[in-house]
């Protein structure tokens, strides 16, 4: 009988353990004290958050944030329980912006895709933390990464994540891809940056930009 108990307690911890492997995938800053200073360089201090769409409203939200960038989440880096770590930036007590990244997947692996983004939800930056691909070395180019600068939300809605296109052409597509032998880890990052910036707007912004979609 002893052994019976003991093979089952064996048993559930090792659906636990493997259940935790398959856990939602989240994305932190690698060094966070380091990075906020180097992407804001004006901030005298920052506050972590943790947000998840299974908190914030569960699976009525994530079929909202689905059909607004377009596509349906998929694998571990798009569940509705990942969690989302928010950066928020100060100087002194005034809040000047936020940094936030997401995980997604790429075409040899995951990405990470962070942004900086102003008050108003204008990306100040944009960088890969991780990034598996053959062409990372031009995706890492700071040249590619400033085409990014000063696009919102607005810009992105046009763009279709699945065709790769907008409708009508816009902003987005004047983004050039470094190396066209690339372009599924391209259109990734544009996947990515899109759907930072719906987390953005659903979690920090108040859906500011949710009635520019409903007009698109």
């Amino acid at each position: 009988m002893q052994k019976i108990w003991m093979l089952m307690l064996l048993t559930l911890v090792f659906l636990f353990t493997a259940d935790r492997a398959h856990a939602a995938v989240g994305c932190d800053l690698n060094d966070p004290d380091k990075d906020v200073a180097r992407l804001f360089p004006e901030s005298t201090s920052y506050k972590t958050n943790y947000l998840s769409i299974d908190k914030a409203g569960g699976d009525a939200l994530l079929k909202e944030i689905e059909q607004r960038l377009g596509d349906s989440f998929q694998g571990l880096y798009e569940t509705a329980d990942v969690p989302y770590t928010l950066y928020e930036i100060f100087k002194d007590k005034e809040k000047i912006g936020y940094i936030h990244g997401v995980n997604q997947k790429g075409k040899y692996g995951g990405l990470q895709v962070f942004l900086v983004l102003d008050m108003e939800g204008r990306i100040k930056a944009f960088y890969f933390q991780k990034l598996t691909s053959r062409a990372a070395k031009q995706l890492r180019e700071p040249s590619f990464g400033k085409q990014f600068e000063g696009l919102s939300l607005i810009d992105f809605y046009p763009y279709d994540v699945k065709s790769g296109k907008s409708v009508p052409p816009g902003k987005v597509d004047q983004i050039k891809n470094p190396v066209p032998e690339a372009e599924e880890d391209f259109r990734a990052s544009l996947r990515a940056t899109k759907k930072n910036l719906i987390l953005m707007d659903e979690f920090v912004y108040g859906n500011k930009h949710l009635q520019s979609f409903q007009e698109k």
